[in-house]
């Protein structure tokens, strides 16, 4: 698929859920969020179909994304799902780590190719003050397992101030580089008002090759994450939702009265 702006959107990320089992400071309100409706969450079923129909229009990458996924029951046989999708050529998972020890190995062999782990700092304080309460060590114990499991590619989503520079940046970019990890480095945000940078060692925030759409776990389809702009699979139908998201995908984002990290995946 190709937008009015010859942008191949071939990168789907999906919000299986907007809970999540920690509350950090820049993401999540410190008394969490009013719980969806079971009946208003995509079942597995409709993600799979909704993955389906998007490879079918030239989709290759997919990710699933939070809130935390893990915290959402049987998310193995989710990913087993979509990895039996002939076409999906990269299925990841972004997620905090907590509960990635018991996890890791069943993911990998579920058919998961990818992990991206949020980790901030090294400190076990900070960490625990950053995340309210987060344990660094199930984050860790958590890590090792992913690269015991055989998980090839492990990146670190550090979140940042303001520069790479910072202390707690530099002890993740040397545990990075022990465990053979990669670290991509994500200024703190704000969509409400418009304010975004690029991401240092990744591909997000660079508004002129953007090649992704985001569904949140109620269905609605997201062109772009500094917009309003949505379109639900449930009302439209998939296909012309998805064609509606990337027909009408603006060039660039500026602000979101609507959008959280928490329930579209960052």
């Amino acid at each position: 698929m190709f937008d009015c702006f010859n942008r191949r959107i071939n990168y789907l990320r999906i919000s299986v859920t907007d809970l999540c089992n920690l509350r950090c400071r820049y993401c999540m309100p410190e008394e969490g969020i009013e719980q969806i409706p079971h009946p208003e969450i995509l079942s597995f079923e409709e993600i799979r179909d909704i993955a389906a129909v998007a490879v079918g229009l030239g989709v290759d990458k997919v990710r699933l994304t939070g809130g935390e996924p893990l915290v959402r029951r049987n998310m193995v046989h989710l990913v087993e799902m979509l990895s039996s999708i002939e076409g999906i050529n990269d299925l990841a998972m972004t997620t905090n780590g907590i509960l990635l020890e018991s996890f890791a190995q069943p993911l990998k062999d579920a058919g998961l190719h990818r992990l991206n782990v949020s980790l901030d700092t090294l400190d076990p304080d900070r960490y625990r003050q950053t995340t309210r309460g987060g344990d660094l060590r199930d984050v860790l114990r958590g890590l090792e397992a992913a690269k015991a499991a055989g998980f090839k590619t492990i990146k670190l989503n550090c979140v940042i101030t303001q520069s790479a520079d910072e202390p707690d940046a530099q002890a993740v970019a040397t545990y990075g580089r022990e465990q053979g990890c990669e670290v991509r480095y994500i200024r703190c945000m704000d969509i409400r008002n418009g304010s975004f940078w690029t991401v240092e060692g990744g591909d997000g925030g660079h508004c002129s090759t953007c090649n992704r759409l985001r569904l949140t776990s109620k269905g609605d389809l997201f062109p772009c994450l500094f917009s309003d702009l949505h379109y639900s699979v449930k009302e439209l139908g998939i296909e012309p939702a998805l064609r509606a998201a990337v027909g009408n995908k603006p060039a660039s984002g500026h602000k979101s009265e609507t959008n959280q990290f928490y329930s579209i995946g960052g």
